[in-house]
């Protein structure tokens, strides 16, 4: 297939785009690198050194002889443009990542919301609206989250997108599928609340294929593709805005850093790795709906863990102290978490699951950059309400962590 891979520079996009073209596709990376431009605003880097898009692209040709297409071109800000483009290239899949990741940066100020809301849903609007005008009949698929529902404990599992509900009426109940309600936590999980209405109203008005990936955390350095070449390498976070929280503990833990726990630690969370996740936008990819179909929900997640739990699996592992801090985020201190992920496994995904061996090999690339951690940038400080009472910061020689009141 020709396929689109929209943000295929990010943390997610460019490990997807290396699967895809591994797997014998015609891959076309289109990106406005909006993402580095994040890194230099906030004064952060990668812990793995990251060439250009450009010189990327040129070391996967080299090493396996396929071509990955660079298109520098922004989905918010250029519609006309990327009409264009569609138009011109007419891909058959178009794999959907260029949006703002991060719920602690799209918390950070006014501003930062502002940029988020402008930028996610444009972005999912206009490419919508595109495919509409140039009548391509491209299968969607877009990176969604977890978190759009929110972490309360209903007692129930979370179903793949959609529940069944009986409504009183006249005449009796009426049975009624709805989308599962979303309870967003952050400005950047409401953007991605706001496109499954917009999934929802372009599928059943314009009969767009569409599947939404409602994805859990993230953790892992390396898939089949990066491990190939030193260059191919993911980006990686470690800092507070747009680190994931498995990640910034064996970081933490290979520099010896204390393991920042905010608030109690029992947040249940979902988390898939890296490798999976790739292999979930490919398996989704060789399942799409047909037109005129309801929107494809999968939950792209393979386990659960308080966060407590695993700072403690790291920390016996490593030897590494947990500290306890107050936690930025507004949401609940304890939450149980139930999901239904068995789409995927009939589809025949086989979990990767937390593992000593995959746990030591995100240490032993840490340990390998920690010369370029600035430790400064490792406490969460971008707080969820303006009034928070407490903030975290390091001591003069960033070495060990305190409660400010």
């Amino acid at each position: 297939m020709k396929i689109a891979v929209l943000g295929g520079d990010g943390f997610c996009g460019w490990p997807t785009a290396l699967h895809l073209s591994d797997a014998g596709h015609e891959v076309h990376i289109i990106d406005n690198l909006s993402r580095r431009w994040i890194d230099t605003e906030l004064g952060v880097q990668s812990l793995t050194p990251m060439d250009s898009i450009q010189e990327r692209c040129r070391i996967w040709k080299q090493e396996t002889g396929r071509s990955l297409q660079f298109h520098l071109l922004d989905l918010a800000r250029d519609y006309d443009r990327l009409r264009q483009w569609l138009a011109e290239h007419r891909p058959e899949a178009i794999v959907h990542f260029a949006e703002q990741r991060a719920a602690p940066y799209s918390m950070k100020s006014d501003r930062h919301k502002v940029y988020t809301v402008n930028n996610n849903v444009n972005a999912t609007h206009n490419l919508l609206t595109a495919l509409v005008e140039t009548g391509i009949d491209a299968h969607l698929v877009h990176l969604g989250t977890m978190g759009v529902y929110g972490y309360s404990s209903v007692g129930a599992p979370i179903p793949e997108g959609y529940l069944d509900v009986d409504i009183d009426t006249p005449t009796g109940k009426k049975g009624q599928e709805i989308l599962y309600p979303t309870r967003p936590g952050s400005v950047y999980h409401m953007t991605k609340s706001l496109d499954q209405i917009l999934f929802q109203f372009y599928a059943q008005n314009d009969g767009l294929r569409i599947t939404d990936l409602h994805q859990g955390i993230v953790w892992g350095t390396h898939t089949e593709q990066t491990r190939r070449h030193e260059q191919l390498i993911n980006r990686f976070d470690y800092d507070g805005d747009y680190g994931t929280v498995l990640n910034r503990f064996l970081i933490q833990a290979a520099i010896g850093y204390p393991l920042t726990v905010h608030g109690t630690g029992g947040q249940t969370r979902a988390f898939i790795h890296l490798q999976d996740s790739v292999r979930c936008v490919a398996l989704a990819l060789s399942d799409a709906p047909q037109a005129g179909q309801r929107v494809k929900i999968f939950n792209q997640m393979t386990e659960t863990h308080r966060v407590r739990d695993l700072a403690e699996l790291v920390a016996r592992q490593t030897g590494a102290e947990v500290a306890y801090l107050p936690n930025p985020r507004k949401e609940a201190a304890e939450n149980d978490l139930l999901v239904k992920n068995e789409q995927f496994l009939a589809l025949g995904l086989k979990p990767t699951t937390l593992a000593e061996g995959l746990l030591a090999e995100v240490v032993e690339v840490a340990q390998k950059y920690a010369h370029r951690i600035d430790r400064s940038r490792i406490p969460a400080i971008s707080a969820w309400t303006r009034d928070i009472g407490s903030r975290v910061e390091t001591d003069p020689e960033h070495k060990r962590l305190k409660s400010v009141s």
